[in-house]
């Protein structure tokens, strides 16, 4: 049971692997994603996590010509998805920056041409995401890639969950916990879903993909066993767009990631022990040896 990304090998014996999703938050700004991508290394997470869509394909056709109001003014649902989708180019700049800044980056691709455009980029991994976990043509495109592929439940029932599951079979992926909805209410979070998956898919790796405002409940998933843990993050919650309300700032950042590695480092190994520090106490507290 394992998970290589980028050479990270991901397994129960290894550290939480920690993903900074910036999904679309830059809202169309490169200077903005490259700051978030500073914000998540300095943080200490693993890696970052962009959105790739092919606005045709991944939009309905009856939401196209919907109005919505934006910071560039009143556009039709298709013009605004398109208008905050990076390039190639663009995305070749950030990998190049993220590179040097020492941190892995990937994509979650909803539709089967945005996985053949981000393949040029040569990522470490794919996401599928909950949107996509019932699309045969985007699975059977990240599959092709040989790439390992990460997917997320949420909006899906546990049959759908099993279909796609049944589908990937031995290909190397992982699962992830989620409810899709921004921000999720504390009472949906459903956490110990990350218990049954663990029960139902030994051979996987399990993980939480969390939507909710605060930190407690996310480093709560590493406590159940979460390997994996992505959270949105932003540079101020304020700011305009659908994921900002549900996502970390800065400074709550680098607060989970210390309090997901303190939590992680004090599981232990389930096999009770005498310590060290606990010989002195024990030589003036303890008043008999056995229960003789």
């Amino acid at each position: 049971m394992n998970l290589n990304i980028d050479n990270f090998e991901i397994n129960e014996n290894s550290k939480v692997y920690i993903i900074a999703e910036i999904g679309i938050n830059h809202n169309g700004d490169i200077e903005i994603a490259k700051d978030l991508i500073k914000v998540a290394k300095n943080a200490g997470c693993n890696a970052v996590k962009f959105q790739k869509r092919t606005p045709e394909l991944a939009v309905p056709e009856a939401q196209w010509n919907e109005m919505k109001e934006t910071p560039w003014g009143s556009l039709t649902y298709l013009d605004y998805k398109k208008k905050i989708e990076f390039n190639i180019e663009q995305y070749k700049l950030l990998l190049d920056f993220s590179k040097k800044n020492n941190i892995t980056m990937f994509a979650s691709c909803w539709d089967e041409l945005s996985v053949e455009i981000m393949n040029e980029l040569s990522l470490p991994a794919f996401k599928l995401a909950s949107a996509s976990l019932t699309d045969k043509k985007t699975i059977d495109s990240m599959i092709k890639t040989s790439r390992p592929i990460i997917i997320s439940t949420g909006m899906s029932t546990e049959n759908e969950i099993d279909k796609t599951v049944d589908y990937l079979d031995d290909y190397e992926f992982a699962i992830l916990h989620s409810t899709s909805s921004y921000p999720c209410n504390i009472e949906e979070l459903n956490l110990n879903m990350i218990k049954t998956l663990k029960q139902k898919y030994p051979q996987k790796i399990i993980g939480y993909s969390g939507h909710e405002v605060g930190i407690p409940t996310t480093v709560a998933a590493v406590a159940l066993g979460a390997k994996i843990i992505e959270r949105h993050i932003t540079l101020d919650r304020t700011m305009w767009g659908t994921d900002q309300a549900a996502s970390i700032e800065p400074h709550g950042l680098g607060i989970l990631v210390n309090h997901i590695r303190a939590v992680e480092n004090s599981l232990g190994t389930g096999v009770k022990k005498v310590y060290d520090s606990e010989f002195s106490p024990r030589s003036k507290l303890r008043k008999y040896k056995s229960l003789n």
